[in-house]
């Protein structure tokens, strides 16, 4: 700091408002205008040069990248090569409950479930039509899996019971729930397509499942329901699986992101539940590279059903 001597130094310091302008010199913070026009103009040239750069850079880097093709896949994603198997419908009011509960007399109730999968199930009854446009959406078979530029229609309109003109049967307590395969870009199932080397856990239903099924059949990602403790296998009473082969097709695999691509379903037909109690149920899908895990949500997913 600069100590003023006397008064008269003091009296020859220049006001403030002077050093922001000053008349005399024609200077605005000590520059003149020829001043400021060579610091704008060499800050314009400066700040124009970065954005252009940053701008071929970006252009650049998006020129590696596919707007349906990921860049990084399978072991190298962050999603990895397990898929989840998700359901529903789920619970509008709180998206953490896995509760699903049914009153077949209370119409307000089941048009409300009913209303949550009509939502979701919207762009399987009106096949190509999706987010992103229209798709050539064709039948598909086991002996006739889907040419280059074509996706498989899920056909759920035919259902019997799991179709919306029949309320999903939601208004009888016997209630359809929908089951997904998360999609992972160019994953591709390694079925159990012979009855050699079945898992010792899988379910002795799916297992004369997997028997009785033809040869082409069994490149299936197959799918099982269960009561997760004895008391809930009690409680859950007979099920039945729409599409009939109980699980998803072989030739919905891999998912490549081809334009109006649907997810295929599985719908779980619980015949005749108990009421009145909460019934835990686990079900998993089913392939040699599908891993099961509670804890990381992958391969299975729980979820309680409840009948009043």
């Amino acid at each position: 700091m600069v100590a003023i001597k006397n008064e008269d130094e003091f009296q020859m310091m220049p006001p403030l408002k002077t050093k922001l302008f000053d008349p005399k010199q024609r200077t605005l913070l000590g520059r003149d205008s020829a001043s400021w026009a060579k610091i704008g103009l060499f800050y314009l040239i400066f700040y124009g040069m970065l954005a252009a750069l940053v701008a071929i850079c970006m252009w650049v880097f998006f020129q590696t990248l596919d707007p349906r093709i990921p860049k990084w896949q399978l072991d190298r994603s962050i999603i990895g090569t397990n898929p989840g198997l998700g359901f529903r419908p789920m619970s509008m009011e709180n998206a953490e409950s896995t509760l699903i509960w049914i009153q077949g007399a209370n119409k307000t109730n089941y048009e409300k479930w009913k209303s949550s999968l009509n939502s979701f199930l919207d762009k399987y009854y009106t096949p190509g039509m999706t987010e992103k446009g229209t798709a050539s959406v064709r039948k598909c078979s086991y002996t006739q899996p889907p040419q280059k530029g074509h996706v498989c229609d899920v056909d759920v309109k035919v259902w019997k019971e799991c179709n919306r003109d029949q309320h999903y049967n939601y208004h009888k307590n016997s209630p359809c729930i929908f089951l997904k395969l998360n999609k992972i870009y160019g994953w591709i199932p390694e079925y159990y397509n012979t009855t050699n080397g079945l898992p010792q856990d899988m379910p002795p239903e799916l297992k004369k499942r997997i028997v009785d099924a033809k040869p082409e059949e069994r490149n299936t990602v197959w799918v099982s329901c269960e009561g997760e403790n004895p008391a809930d296998v009690e409680a859950v009473g007979p099920i039945q699986y729409f599409p009939d082969i109980q699980g998803f097709p072989g030739y919905y695999y891999p998912y490549e992101n081809a334009e109006g691509y649907l997810s295929p379903l599985v719908a779980v037909h619980f015949l005749r539940p108990k009421s009145g109690i909460v019934i835990n149920i686990e079900c998993k899908a089913w392939a040699r590279n599908i891993k099961h895990s509670r804890v990381d949500r992958i391969g299975s997913v729980h979820f309680e059903l409840l009948i009043d």
